[in-house]
């Protein structure tokens, strides 16, 4: 994979961006370290002449920016998401530091696009848009002023990329012998995004939750199979199990779909 590859693998993706002035901003950033592909979630005011004035040369990045409703819809189509977070959350993700997440985003991009993600200046990413990640990116900064500028954790990010792809070679590359799955592409995010639709309809069937909070068991559910980076077959597989585990249910007379 080369580094044209990877710049347009990897995805750095915006949530809620409140002020414009930080989305020019991390335009630069990215630009200055080779990277483009950059995906605004429900900004609110993308085309403000400050994102523009602070984007400086880095125009041709913010006026290919994209603009999705939903994070969902921003990560659909990749198979790693890494949210960057400062704050400890009640969600169970892998965590991990900025040079051990560039290896990993690095190692995953070759089988699928993957995405960095950053929530909005003051609060973050929240706990439903880490359930849609399967690691935590946490920048280690002074614990008595960890205030970490938006532009400034994406330059970060984008720079310990960069480090890490320039510490490889291709021969390197193709001697991990690429995706560990084979032939069979890894899932995407809306493909999990599906099977967890099945499944908690699958739980609700077979009456699994029995007063125990369905909102508990699907998080923690969401954060085992995103850990086990399913391929496509697996996920099929798991697919099948819910299908007919749904039908044992209404042959059982205890509804299903």
């Amino acid at each position: 994979m080369n580094g044209a590859t990877v710049a347009n693998r990897v995805r750095i993706v915006l949530v809620e961006t409140r002020h414009p002035g930080n989305i020019g901003s991390a335009a630069r950033a990215m630009k200055t370290i080779g990277f483009h592909d950059l995906v605004l979630v429900a900004p609110r005011l993308p085309d403000h002449a400050d994102a523009v004035a602070l984007a400086a040369g880095a125009a041709d990045v913010l006026a290919a920016a994209r603009i999705c409703a939903t994070l969902e819809e921003a990560v659909a189509d990749c198979g790693f998401v890494a949210g960057c977070t400062a704050r400890s959350r009640h969600v169970v993700l892998p965590g991990l530091e900025p040079r051990g997440a560039a290896t990993q985003l690095l190692d995953e991009a070759v089988a699928a696009p993957v995405a960095l993600v950053f929530g909005t200046e003051r609060t973050g990413l929240t706990n439903e848009d880490l359930q849609r990640c399967h690691a935590a990116v946490h920048i280690p900064a002074n614990p008595e002023y960890g205030s970490l500028n938006l532009a400034a954790a994406v330059q970060v990010l984008c720079y310990e990329l960069r480090l890490a792809w320039l510490a490889r070679t291709a021969d390197a590359a193709e001697a991990r012998g690429g995706d560990p799955h084979g032939d069979e592409p890894r899932a995407t995010q809306a493909q999990m995004e599906s099977f967890f639709a099945h499944l908690g309809l699958t739980l609700d069937a077979i009456e699994f939750h029995k007063g125990r909070s369905p909102e508990t068991i699907m998080r923690r559910l969401r954060g085992l199979f995103l850990r086990a980076r399913l391929d496509a077959r697996e996920l099929r597989i798991l697919h099948g199990i819910c299908s007919d585990a749904q039908r044992m249910a209404r042959l059982a007379g205890r509804g299903g779909e």
